[in-house]
């Protein structure tokens, strides 16, 4: 038995999960999700928990029991708390603005490099740290992925967009003559 697709979903107070054929809606305080259901894995609600079960041992379908369970969870989440992702700026002479789906950046290149949001994602901005914040966890952790490949900070003098929570190993410079 996958060890977290046996755990149950605990469902919290506001949220209300329906089960269709094709797929699963979570709906919250902060919005709706779906989630596409997996072949051979059923999802029950019970009380203020959702289970979900395998109906066979097949190398796949369990694989997706803790992947199905995974997604309802996160779903859950995200309808009740949302999701953030910080990201910082490092370097002289860049600079951050903007906010809601689109922010501007100066990084060093010889144009500002703007970047829109998809819906579902808002952006924050504050002197030089940006916030990634939906209630769609994929979403959010693509957006800022892709904040982060515009300037990848860089191991000599930590320049360029990191996680807030990422460090970033340094590297010496040249050694000079002996």
């Amino acid at each position: 038995m996958s060890r977290i697709g046996k755990l149950p979903v605990d469902i919290p107070a506001g949220v209300t999960i329906t089960v269709g054929d094709a797929e699963i809606t979570v709906a919250g305080p902060k919005g709706t999700l779906q989630v596409a259901v997996q072949p051979n894995i059923s999802t029950t609600v019970e009380g203020n928990q959702a289970l979900v079960t395998r109906k066979d041992d097949e190398p796949k379908t369990r694989a997706w029991h803790g992947l199905q369970r995974a997604l309802l969870n996160n779903a859950v989440q995200g309808v009740s708390k949302g999701f953030e992702k910080k990201l910082e700026i490092n370097g002289v002479g860049f600079r951050l603005s903007g906010g809601g789906n689109q922010i501007e950046m100066a990084l060093g290149f010889s144009h500002p490099v703007k970047y829109t949001a998809p819906a579902g994602v808002e952006l924050k901005t504050e002197k030089m740290e940006i916030t990634v914040s939906g209630i769609d966890k994929q979403k959010v952790g693509q957006v800022a992925a892709e904040i982060r490949s515009l300037k990848k900070p860089e191991p000599y003098k930590g320049k360029g967009i990191k996680y807030a929570d990422e460090v970033i190993i340094r590297k010496a410079g040249k050694a000079g003559k002996k």
